[in-house]
């Protein structure tokens, strides 16, 4: 018994993790101030100012370690008991900023907080919907291979995405999909991933090929899959039946669907980021959903941040151009900054080496949540790990290939690096939740 009352926070801790989480967030502040330092700024009245954005990202910074020892001080049954309720929350949350949301670049999904600070619901949703797909599968009556489980685990993850599309906030949206990795990692069948990425083919074909030409196309392939099946006799009938069925899917989703979904359901500037992302231009005058500046979104160069963001990287070159010595991330040619295209400061200062270093820190970071997770005894902390590693992924993914222009813009942050409390704390909580599983995996919880 006494030995229990003299265990401390840093007892089990997973230190390797601790220091990556410090390097990057040191690495966010440094980044910021290489942005928005000005020559002949006193650097020490204007970190006490508290009116900058890297004296506030120190102070987030601050606030995230207080969180953080908070997180290894709680009970881990904690996480398990209230995951649900916790899920719950989250989504009321989110339903409250369509009452009380404050209108942020045109998406209603912050909620202010007085003092300038504001806070996202959606990032903290990650967190909830991590515990609550963790709590689900952890179940002794969850069987994952059965459909029914596996509906309502995609539920759980589809729910917090159906509300944020509703937000104008797609991109954050995106990032729920990492938890489909973690459906596959507990036995989700490779088949449907296969069906989701021929999906996704198939819109980015339709984009980039004229309909017609891709019908012809489609109708080709079709023809040749069943020449070379013919030697099938007893089958043939079945597969006729089959690649008839898959062709005329594939016709209709590419000819009627992607139209609908770009004109109808995406605004004008979200249709835009994506067909400019695969070097296509986005006719706003067939958006339902834009009005009267439709002439003048069709001639806007929606592309513009990511032109001036690939400007800022070339010109980095190898070396970079060294600190404070960037002309296009100091000069406020890249607009956001300090927020979405915050790598290309990185990129602009330090080159490629700077990147290639910040990329290693980052794989460094989510190897080894996947080594922590595969030595837990319980499902409930191997599945949460998985989450973390899935959503840490699939934010610094899209957020560099939007950078340098390999993805559609959808705005959302580099973890630990961009400005933004609700981000940083976020990404804090998350991790850090992770780490304190580990330091009790001893256990075994549900």
């Amino acid at each position: 018994m006494n030995q229990r009352k003299n265990i401390g926070v840093s007892e089990g801790v997973d230190w390797l993790t601790v220091w990556l989480i410090a390097i990057l967030m040191a690495i966010g502040v440094l980044c910021i101030f290489m942005v928005e330092y000005k020559a002949g700024t006193n650097v020490f009245q204007s970190l006490l100012s508290g009116k900058t954005s890297y004296s506030k990202q120190i102070l987030f910074s601050g606030i995230c370690v207080v969180i953080a020892t908070f997180v290894l001080l709680a009970d881990s049954k904690l996480f398990t008991a209230f995951a649900n309720l916790f899920y719950a929350f989250g989504i009321l949350l989110m339903l409250s900023t369509f009452v009380l949301g404050k209108n942020i670049a045109g998406s209603k999904s912050w909620i202010a907080l007085g003092g300038g600070f504001n806070l996202q619901p959606v990032e903290l949703c990650k967190i909830f919907t991590a515990l609550a797909l963790a709590k689900y599968l952890s179940r002794n009556e969850t069987d994952f291979s059965k459909t029914r489980s596996q509906i309502i685990a995609g539920l759980i993850a589809i729910v917090p995405v159906i509300i944020t599309a509703a937000q104008h906030e797609l991109g954050q949206g995106l990032v729920y999909f990492a938890f489909v990795l973690v459906m596959y990692r507990e036995g989700l069948p490779p088949t449907l991933l296969i069906l989701g990425a021929s999906v996704a083919v198939l819109v980015i074909a339709s984009i980039i090929v004229e309909p017609n030409t891709l019908a012809i196309i489609l109708t080709i392939l079709a023809i040749v899959i069943v020449y070379i099946l013919r030697r099938q006799k007893r089958r043939f009938r079945g597969i006729i039946q089959w690649v008839l069925a898959i062709w005329l899917f594939c016709v209709s989703f590419q000819r009627f669907a992607v139209p609908f979904i770009f004109n109808n359901v995406f605004e004008c500037y979200q249709s835009t980021r994506v067909y400019t992302a695969f070097g296509q231009e986005y006719d706003c005058t067939k958006n339902t959903r834009v009005a009267k500046d439709a002439k003048k979104s069709k001639h806007k160069p929606d592309d513009y941040n990511v032109r001036q963001s690939k400007i800022a990287i070339g010109s980095g070159g190898f070396w970079g151009k060294g600190f404070l010595q960037g002309t296009q991330t100091r000069g406020d040619f890249v607009p956001a900054q300090n927020t979405d295209f915050i790598f290309s400061s990185v990129g602009e200062n330090f080159g490629f080496l700077g990147c290639l270093v910040l990329l290693l820190i980052y794989f460094g970071l989510m190897f080894r949540m996947i080594f922590l997770a595969e030595r837990q005894r319980s499902v409930f902390s191997r599945v949460y790990m998985y989450c973390v590693t899935g959503i840490l992924f699939f934010h610094v993914a899209l957020n560099i290939c939007m950078t340098l222009g390999l993805a559609p813009s959808p705005g959302i942050t580099l973890p630990l690096v961009s400005y933004g409390g609700s981000s940083l704390i976020t990404f804090t909580v998350l991790i850090f939740i992770a780490i304190k599983l580990d330091s009790d995996r001893q256990m075994v919880l549900r």
